[in-house]
């Protein structure tokens, strides 16, 4: 026999823990006649297989139904049910904290958070140390943030050859243009990049540009550029980033932003700038859109990744206009726009693949390459012509 003391030793458990045993019924003390418990040798062995039970998921309910009758194989398969769902959930855990220390890959959790709670993943990130301009660029672009740096080091070693950072072309830039229903005083071009459309804004309109991106080196490379030009007092350029901008209140006649506005979202975008545009002002953007209804599997499971926002052009309209917008017109881009930039950016990807074999800048941006050349025709760059509504 057993005191209770003893048991608890045998087992390995605390004296509360047989109290509880008894008090659920599991277990049955004999009571000698000064009142102490005492547990026979069958009594030791139930509690040994009550803690195989219970180590192989089974709640105390479910032990002493299986204790007390025979065994209940539904229950045991809801419980295998539940355990494979909390396996599959730790083990998730577990591959979260390596790719956060680095021991794994990052990507695909970066692009999970992105796709789902992208505002919350803006804001973690920049939690974490890294400014809002490089946790926009490891949200869009290196998905990692131990390998950021050398990263960056690479894309920026591709791009830095290239003279135009997103498809585009002059027709495409002066056609929009065109459709503006009255002659802006002042423009103002959001992510600008090499400036190619803010040149052509600047030498058609007779209005004051100023043009923003938060690189520094491309705005300098415009300002040179444009430095001898006739015109050059008309341009002012400001490297900050579009969402912290800074203008009175409809002090803009033409928002101007080609390629850009996905980076803070193409909603955000719409109801963040409206109000910097003057009353009857104008807004032009373009952004990538679905050409066809089914995209092949390919197709869908890349952009799912890199642009999990991207939409048709009949969401993106009724978005503009719950916004506060009139579309005055809207036109998809051309097969030039197209080619003015991934021509140029495919010989460069041939180019340094020699010289850059493992850099995962490099891979990331020939798969884009790939993509955007095989599968041109179910997806492009689409250009929205919106007048802002009077407010009423």
């Amino acid at each position: 026999m057993y005191k209770i003391s003893e048991l608890a030793k045998c087992v390995g458990l605390s004296r509360t823990a047989i109290l509880y045993y008894e008090k659920q019924q599991l277990l049955t003390a004999k009571r000698l006649s000064n009142g102490y418990r005492v547990y026979s040798d069958k009594d030791l062995q139930r509690v040994r297989l009550i803690q195989k039970l219970l180590a192989g998921g089974l709640t105390i309910k479910e032990c002493k139904a299986c204790l007390d009758a025979k065994i209940n194989r539904q229950l045991l398969r809801d419980r295998l049910t539940t355990l494979k769902s909390e396996i599959q959930q730790k083990q998730q855990a577990h591959d979260l904290l390596l790719a956060i220390l680095g021991d794994t890959p990052q990507q695909g959790w970066h692009e999970e958070l992105n796709a789902i709670a992208p505002d919350a993943h803006l804001s973690w990130l920049i939690n974490q140390g890294f400014s809002e301009k490089e946790a926009l660029r490891l949200k869009w672009l290196s998905k990692d943030m131990n390998e950021h740096d050398i990263y960056m080091a690479d894309f920026m070693t591709v791009f830095s050859g290239l003279s135009r950072w997103a498809p585009g072309s002059d027709e495409d830039t002066l056609k929009a243009l065109s459709f503006i229903p009255s002659e802006p005083s002042t423009i103002l071009d959001i992510g600008c990049g090499k400036g190619y459309a803010t040149e052509l804004l600047v030498k058609n309109t007779q209005a004051h540009v100023v043009a923003i991106d938060n690189e520094q080196p491309v705005l300098t490379t415009l300002s040179q550029r444009v430095k001898q030009q006739d015109f050059a007092h008309r341009l002012q350029t400001q490297c900050i980033s579009m969402t912290e901008l800074k203008f009175d209140t409809e002090s803009i006649d033409l928002i101007w932003s080609e390629g850009s506005a996905y980076i803070m979202g193409v909603e955000n975008a719409l109801k963040q700038w409206k109000p910097f545009i003057a009353q009857h002002g104008a807004l032009v953007f373009s952004d990538l859109v679905w050409k066809v209804d089914t995209p092949s599997r390919d197709t869908f499971k890349y952009w799912s990744k890199a642009y999990p926002d991207m939409q048709n052009v009949e969401t993106r309209l009724a978005q503009i206009r719950t916004a506060g917008y009139k579309v005055t017109t809207h036109f998809g881009q051309s097969n030039r726009a197209w080619d003015n930039y991934y021509s140029p950016l495919q010989s460069r990807v041939s180019t340094l693949k020699k010289d850059m074999p493992n850099s995962a800048a490099l891979r990331d941006i020939e798969e884009e390459v790939n993509i955007c050349t095989q599968y041109a025709n179910e997806f492009g760059y689409h250009m929205f012509i919106l007048t802002k509504l009077t407010s009423t």
